[in-house]
Order: structure tokens, then C-alpha cells, then sequence
């Protein structure tokens, strides 16, 4: 498959697994949903990766907790988010992380055009005389920021590890940060409804072991700004799924900001493409296991 269609079905999984996390909030938590989401995501692909810990460098580790520690506060405050916002809403806040990211790695002073309706889609979001809440807006603005150093962290696992280890570990430690915060939190509302794990469970093969598996797959074939400006479809999918599976009805004020981001993304889209030279793809080919570039 190519990149864009991988990147389309991490996006439709991770809004969809949003989805079912968000209509359990009435049972369970945000904070206990996103700790199941990393502990069964942690758990499924130790079982299937079965990393050598012995095998692993230092430097391996430390790329892989610091993933794992970005993993956790990301899951937090997306899920705290969208449990004051629209999911469509929350993806395009989240998506401003990835986004900032691949003008701030642009080359040119045209790429920085992409920013300006970006800029205005936000104000519209923020303003004072909107009808979405303060907190839901800073939650957000929190997780696009661990969304840009997810990107960057995750193309360096991806480099470091020439399989599944990396993001195992990362999963991993990222569970071990962020269970306890759930147990803590909402502990007794999974105690009196146990069924609720199943739903874990499946928010977890939705929209965290399918959609960073897909993640470290994309990023080993292209860079990070063309992957940061290819998630543009995520708030249009999320706004989607928001409607379809929660009824989620946006105003004409946020449709309009969410367009703008998204046109933001897809100029920046074309402009990679046409912008990237023959040192820009040398640069951004995939290392070997070695630590050497390909080719």
C-alpha cells in the first residue's frame, strides 16, 4: 500500500477507536480509558514482538521512553479532550502539533503561507465568543503538542529499531506511566463495571496498536513534514465519525475553522511535493539497522 492510504486507514482507526472511547465516558473516565488504551496495546504487541531486552542500547532506550513518556501525556489529554469537545473539533486542534512541525522543517519562505489560514481556523476555534470550552481548547492545544514530538520521536524509533521492539518499549513504558493515573483516577468506575474492559480493549486495537503500528511503518518511507501535513484529513474523518457514530453536530463557525486547517494541510502537501529536491529525498531516506542511509 502506499503512504497515503496507510495514512488514511491509521486516520479512520484512531478517529473510530475516539469514537467508542467517547461514548463509554458515561461508564468509565477519560483518564482510565486512555490507560487501558496504552496497557492492551503494551500487552498485545509484547506478546507478538517479544523483545530481546538484552539486545537493546542505551540510546535505544532512551528514544523509546522518551516515545513512551510523550505516548502517555498525549493519550491524557486527547481523551480529556474530546471529553469537552467534538471529536472533529479535538482532531483539528491535535493536527495544529504536526502541522507547526512541517512548516517549522520548511525550506522556503513560501511554505510559511500554509500558516496563515491555519492562524485564522485557530482564532476562530478561540475566540472569546466561542461556544467551546476554555479547558477543552487548552487540552487540545496540549495534545498537538505531544502529536509533534510523537511524530519526531516516532521517526527516530522507527530508524533506531529495524523491528517492533522500539515502539513495544515504548508502549510499554508510556502503560507504566499512565496505568497508575487511571487507577487512581477512576479505579473504582472499572470495578463497578467491568464490562467496560472490553471496550479497552478495543479502543486499544483501534486507535493505538493499528495506528502506530501504521505510523512507524509510514515514517520509515516518508519524511516527517510530508507525514505532518498528510494528516489534514484527520479533523474531516473525525468530524465524520463524531457525526455518524456520537451525533455530534458542528457549528457553521467550527466547520469553517476546521476547513481552514485542513486547507492549510493540503497546501503544505502540494508544496512538499513540489518543493522537495533530489538532497531533500537523499536526507529523508530510511537508515539501516546499521544506522546508515539507504542507497
Amino acid at each position: 500500500m502506499t503512504a497515503p492510504a496507510l495514512m488514511l486507514a491509521q486516520i479512520v482507526s484512531l478517529q473510530a477507536g475516539s469514537a467508542v472511547a467517547k461514548g463509554a465516558y458515561a461508564t468509565v473516565g477519560p483518564a482510565a480509558l486512555a490507560g487501558m488504551r496504552l496497557a492492551f496495546a503494551a500487552a498485545i504487541l509484547w506478546a507478538l514482538a517479544r523483545p530481546r531486552l538484552g539486545k537493546v542500547t542505551a540510546v535505544q532506550w532512551r528514544a523509546a521512553i522518551s516515545l513512551g513518556l510523550v505516548l502517555a501525556a498525549m493519550n491524557l489529554a486527547y481523551f480529556q479532550a474530546i471529553s469537552k469537545l467534538p471529536i472533529g473539533v479535538a482532531a483539528t486542534l491535535e493536527l495544529l502539533g504536526p502541522l507547526t512541525l512541517s512548516i517549522a522543517l520548511s525550506r522556503r519562505l513560501e511554505h510559511l503561507a500554509v500558516a496563515v489560514p491555519a492562524l485564522v481556523g485557530v482564532l476562530l476555534l478561540a475566540s472569546p465568543d466561542s461556544s467551546l470550552s476554555v479547558a477543552g481548547l487548552l487540552l487540545g492545544g496540549a495534545a498537538a503538542v505531544c502529536r509533534a514530538g510523537y511524530v519526531v520521536l516516532s521517526r527516530r524509533v522507527g530508524r533506531l529499531f529495524p523491528d517492533w521492539t522500539g515502539l513495544t518499549l515504548a508502549l510499554a513504558c508510556g502503560a507504566c506511566v499512565l496505568t497508575p493515573i487511571a487507577v487512581v483516577t477512576d479505579g473504582g468506575g472499572i470495578q463497578a463495571h467491568p464490562a467496560v474492559l472490553g471496550t479497552g480493549l478495543l479502543v486499544a486495537l483501534l486507535s493505538s496498536l493499528i495506528p502506530y503500528a501504521l505510523d512507524m511503518t509510514v515514517l520509515r518511507r516518508i519524511d516527517m513534514r510530508t507525514f505532518g501535513v498528510l494528516l489534514a484529513l484527520s479533523p474531516a474523518v473525525a468530524g465524520a465519525v463524531g457525526f455518524i457514530l456520537l451525533h455530534e453536530q458542528l457549528a457553521a463557525r467550527q466547520l469553517c475553522a476546521m476547513a481552514l486547517i485542513v486547507l492549510a494541510g493540503a497546501g503544505a502537501v502540494r508544496r512538499a511535493a513540489r518543493g522537495a529536491g533530489p538532497a531533500d529525498r537523499r536526507r529523508d531516506r530510511p537508515a539501516r539497522a546499521d544506522g546508515r542511509c539507504n542507497g
